[in-house]
């Protein structure tokens, strides 16, 4: 269904302009009120949904300024832009006091208004995301919320609410799906800029030619479309947490200018010469190995360690199996009340099958899983015939391997070690055979790898 066109309120005394102000927003898909002066608009803004106001600055009785007054009484969420000619300079600084989104200066032609106004609405929808999302997290993500039975766990959520008391720079890692996002937002959520925005940035979803610009904003005039003044990412954030997703994905050329804003709390727009300081907490992740990534020369070493103040890494679902009943239970609750399902249960033979599975996917895979589940079950108990073919499947046979456990007991981290030593001797150390010998995905081997610092020259050198 074709969303409802957004509603506008254009207010000036100048009957021709306003004629043409009214043609160019009607034209461009706006349902456009119009007033002749102050009065007028405010009765029209209180008795219409209007997304957004345009006004001008100077008109007899009640003014622009105090329009804009008004409106901002009645919603501290009302997005207003004033018209003003060069003369007014200073009414239109006082009116962004007042809080105002933008002005335009007179003359001004067509596409400056289309875009004044589009950067208006998109703001607007920011801001109610925002809070929606704010509202989100204080329901969600308070960190007495976050599950974690699982000793890895514990010894996150404990740095969790550490760090979170602080400004300090986090870099959390770990494999794609264990919820990193989740826990920046919490550490948002539970430090002293919980009331300012948390803006998300995914450094390897943005082109590089757009990126700069997404951050830092750009000039009117800095490449071709650039018709005007824009700010970026830092300074929507302003006063709050800025986290760079996949930090891995960002390119050389802009690793630099980043590590500028974390060392002197100031950056340029693109086209710009005067720097702008801005004051955000930074939250960085990554799924890749930013070790491999400096020694190939593909990430910067001074920037590793400007984000590396406080390194969390969240274990992967197969490591943390006893949380594995508790996030099922979670997101069944959630997602039955979603598809109105409320006495939808879990068999209980069910969670042995989903304990023992590998997760590649990790937490992500098994709230896909549960949703699927809770779609597709036929009566209000989940079943194991509503498991996934890939959670039935009989596991692969030991073959003709022998264990003889000592009564005196074993360590398991070095049996698991050897397995894997031994596996990569037999597929002479390559990864991708490895993994299909052992079951499990290369990212998984990877991993094991880097728990016992496997490396084929290394270890040869400095054998167990």
């Amino acid at each position: 269904m074709t969303p409802e066109p957004k509603m506008l309120l254009l207010v000036d005394d100048d009957d021709s302009l306003r004629r043409v102000l009214h043609h160019h927003l009607t034209q461009a898909g706006y349902q456009v009120l119009t007033a002749a002066n102050g009065e007028d608009g405010l009765r029209l803004y209180t008795e219409n949904p209007v997304s957004l106001v345009i006004t001008d600055v100077l008109m007899e009785g009640m003014d622009g300024t105090e329009l804009l007054r008004r409106i901002r009484a009645l919603s501290d969420e009302a997005m207003v832009i004033v018209i003003t000619a060069h003369g007014t300079i200073e009414a239109a600084v006082t009116a962004m006091k007042l809080g105002a989104f933008d002005y335009i200066t007179k003359p001004f032609n067509r596409e400056e208004l289309l875009l004044t106004v589009s950067k208006g609405l998109q703001f607007t929808d920011l801001v109610r995301e925002n809070k929606s999302l704010k509202r989100f997290i204080n329901e969600h993500f308070s960190i007495t919320n976050l599950v974690g039975a699982s000793t890895g766990m514990r010894k996150v959520l404990t740095l969790v609410e550490k760090v979170a008391r602080t400004d300090a720079i986090v870099l959390i890692t770990g494999e794609s799906g264990t919820g990193k996002e989740l826990i920046a937002k919490a550490i948002h959520q539970n430090s002293r800029r919980r009331d300012k925005p948390f803006v998300v940035i995914n450094c390897g979803a943005i082109p590089e030619g757009l990126l700069e610009s997404e951050l830092f904003g750009h000039k009117k005039g800095a490449f071709t479309g650039a018709i005007a003044d824009a700010r970026g990412v830092l300074e929507s954030a302003e006063g709050g947490t800025v986290f760079l997703d996949e930090i891995g994905e960002l390119p050389l050329s802009l690793q630099v200018k980043l590590l500028r804003v974390l060392q002197e709390g100031e950056f340029l727009r693109v086209g710009d010469h005067a720097p702008h300081r801005v004051n955000v907490r930074f939250l960085a992740a990554t799924n890749r190995s930013l070790d491999k990534m400096i020694a190939e020369g593909d990430f910067r070493e001074d920037l590793y360690f400007r984000l590396n103040v406080v390194p969390l890494v969240l274990p992967p679902l197969r490591d943390r199996r006893e949380d594995i009943p508790i996030l099922a239970d979670m997101f069944l609750t959630d997602l039955a009340n979603k598809y109105s399902r409320p006495y939808l249960r879990i068999e209980k033979d069910v969670f042995r099958y989903l304990g023992a599975y590998p997760w590649p996917g990790n937490i992500r895979e098994l709230k896909n899983t549960i949703e699927r589940m809770v779609v597709l079950a036929e009566g209000d108990t989940i079943t194991l015939s509503d498991l996934p073919e890939p959670f039935i499947k009989p596991a692969a046979t030991v073959g003709r391997v022998t264990l003889h456990l000592p009564d005196e007991g074993i360590d398991l981290d070095a049996v698991e070690k050897e397995i894997l030593v031994q596996a990569l001797e037999k597929n002479g150390w390559n990864q991708t055979h490895t993994a299909r010998y052992l079951s499990l995905t290369r990212s998984a081997l990877i991993y094991r790898m880097q728990k016992f610092a496997l490396d084929e020259h290394s270890y040869k050198r400095h054998p167990a």
